[in-house]
């Protein structure tokens, strides 16, 4: 049985799950209602709010998802956090905030998470930064979730394998967001989608799903040709009714003068991809790896330039096919995709 048939997907497309807001209980709903599954994001969740979620997605559909952030933390140490803040203190008197002066670390209250899951069962679970033990990996099954691996190499999909895992997403560089590399350190070479299908389909067995880019009914279908069950998207849902992105990041996606992409560690100290603005020019050389430090680290800049509708010091999370998000029902560009 393919993941598709064991999910009840009518359709091959995955809404991704987007943290930080965009993916909204009703982006998901919506998904379902196409014929596919949508993922919500427990990110940076409070395990209340992300159980409250569950519930409301629940009254709606029978066919859906929640990603985790597996507890694998970036360290960083106490002098280049200090330097980084030095070099953010005139982004903070610009905005009149003020920044943690220690590193925040945690793990995104995982095992907290774990238990939401274990008291409200969803039908599939996906893990995202890292592989979780086998031990974890059989709990969340135990719920009657399949676990969905990100990966991002060879590697890294055969040690999910053997890990448990019951299927694989696979990520390429162009996808929005956060990279799912387990060695942010070293983060993969920019392998096409299609290459990365070929060399994991000749590893494993598992329901591959395809991520990265992907935001056009062509790109769908040849991710499918080249071995993908389904394809994820997310950047492309950015801009839909029921997106939850905020309005300063909804127009950047429109506004014409966005010229390019870049991967960046500035907003978060893992490797993402954004649309290219004045904070992320200024500092992506200079910023340290170190999550989720700094992301606590420049949450009040971000929390302020929101307020301010400056989408300079946003964290503008795009993929490459970013120009294709555009203002209607998730619903129907959802059918589109997977037509």
């Amino acid at each position: 049985m393919t993941m598709m048939e064991q999910l009840g997907m009518r359709l091959p497309i995955v809404a991704a799950p987007m943290a930080g807001g965009p993916s909204t209980p009703e982006l998901v709903a919506a998904a379902a209602r196409a014929g596919g599954i949508g993922f919500l994001a427990a990110g940076y969740q409070r395990p209340e709010r992300l159980a409250e979620q569950i519930e409301q997605v629940s009254a709606a559909t029978d066919r859906f998802g929640v990603n985790l952030f597996a507890p694998t933390p970036v360290g960083i140490g106490a002098e280049a956090y200090d330097d980084y803040r030095r070099r953010l203190e005139p982004w903070a008197q610009h905005y009149g905030v003020s920044l943690p002066e220690i590193p925040v670390e945690d793990d995104d209250r995982w095992e907290e998470k774990l238990a939401v899951l274990e008291e409200h069962p969803v039908p599939a679970v996906s893990v995202t930064f890292g592989l979780p033990t086998s031990t974890d990996i059989r709990r969340l099954q135990r719920t009657g979730a399949a676990v969905l691996q990100t990966v991002t190499t060879v590697t890294e999909a055969e040690h999910a394998d053997i890990a448990g895992a019951d299927a694989l997403i696979i990520q390429s560089h162009e996808a929005g967001g956060h990279s799912g590399t387990w060695t942010p350190a070293a983060p993969p070479a920019p392998v096409e989608l299609e290459e990365m299908l070929l060399h994991i389909r000749a590893a494993t067995d598992l329901p591959l799903w395809a991520a990265g880019g992907i935001s056009t009914p062509d790109r769908v279908r040849e991710v499918r040709a080249a071995g993908a069950e389904a394809a994820v998207v997310g950047t492309v849902l950015l801009r839909t009714e029921e997106s939850g992105a905020n309005p300063v990041h909804q127009e950047a996606l429109a506004a014409a003068d966005r010229e390019a992409t870049i991967i960046t560690t500035a907003f978060s100290g893992r490797p993402a991809r954004a649309l290219e603005n004045e904070f992320a020019a200024a500092l992506t050389g200079a910023a340290p790896l170190g999550f989720p430090a700094l992301h606590h680290l420049t949450a009040p800049l971000r929390r302020a330039a929101t307020a301010a509708g400056d989408a300079e010091t946003l964290n503008l999370w795009a993929g490459t096919g970013w120009r294709d998000a555009v203002a209607e029902p998730a619903e129907a560009l959802l059918r589109r995709l997977g037509s």
